[in-house]
């Protein structure tokens, strides 16, 4: 695989804000449980640049750093501004939020698959596209039987920032499940949301050394194994949208999330289904803008 670096050619404020865009959807997608920031990441073309960047820092370290600041303002703000959404709306309408977020990454598929096989398709990628799927897929199912709940603490909190470091290194990965499976995940929103530094500073050294821990080695991977390492992330994307189903979206259409979000099922039904329609139709606009401005 070749190796760029990031070229601020003819920057403009069109171009920042759509990068401030796809940081605030990254940041979402590192704290919204059955998605992840890396794969977000992925989808918007930012996950390259971004490992390359982190895995040789001193290599047009201005110019990467310009690029990125409206990436990180963006993801700041995501997340900030879920954690106050989340016990709100997504609690309330848990299953229609998650699924305007699958038919957010199920419209930027296709643009996915085509990157995967940018070099070729053979028999093993197709093998390590399903072996990731699956495991990815049974790590979710078995994992929302809940595991032991962790107490918060300052310890706690680093350990669940390095969940959400790996979240980005590892697209498929989704650090919110193991949160809400921990316990973790409503503690760490309403901290977040509240501005507790208690929270966010330990929250923050777990997640930035994880990722600049774990970047190097991400970028050397993708830079030799190229068509194993993007099948390996497409099984991941597969595997881990269709086990948010089990484990996030049809535990709130029981008759208990049913009560609590006020709706009737068929209700719930048809607003989960034009919440994927819209969550599609807005990732294909994005996609398209993203087409047109690819020369960054």
């Amino acid at each position: 695989m070749e190796e760029k670096n990031v070229v601020l050619a003819q920057d403009n404020p069109q171009k920042w804000f759509i990068r401030f865009l796809k940081g605030v959807a990254v940041g979402i997608g590192a704290i919204l449980p059955g998605l992840s920031g890396g794969v977000l990441a992925v989808i918007f073309n930012i996950y390259d640049p971004l490992l390359k960047f982190l895995g040789n820092m001193k290599q047009h370290f201005k110019k990467n750093v310009l690029y990125f600041i409206p990436v990180g303002i963006g993801g700041v703000l995501g997340v900030v501004l879920f954690s106050l959404f989340v016990e709100q709306a997504f609690g309330k309408y848990s299953a229609q939020f998650t699924c305007l977020f699958i038919g957010f990454v199920a419209g930027t598929f296709p643009s996915l698959f085509r990157t995967a096989g940018k070099e070729g398709r053979n028999s093993m990628d197709w093998v390590t596209l399903g072996a990731s799927a699956l495991g990815i897929f049974l790590v979710m199912l078995m994992g929302s039987a809940s595991l032991t709940a962790i107490q918060p603490s300052f310890l706690a909190w680093v350990f669940s920032g390095v969940l959400i470091g790996l979240g980005v290194i590892v697209p498929g990965m989704s650090p919110s499940n193991f949160l809400i499976y921990f316990g973790l995940y409503d503690k760490m929103a309403a901290g977040i949301s509240s501005l507790d530094f208690g929270v966010i500073i330990p929250l923050t050294i777990g997640t930035v050394a994880c990722v600049i821990m774990f970047a190097k080695l991400a970028n050397m991977l993708f830079s030799k194994y190229y068509s194993k390492m993007y099948h390996f992330i497409l099984g991941m994307v597969v595997g881990s949208s269709l086990a948010i189903f089990p484990t996030t979206v049809f535990p709130s259409l029981t008759r208990e999330g049913l009560v609590e979000s006020g709706l009737t099922f068929t209700t719930a039904i048809i607003f989960s289904i034009a919440m994927f329609i819209l969550g599609t139709i807005f990732s294909f606009w994005f996609s398209r803008i993203e087409d047109k401005y690819s020369v960054e």
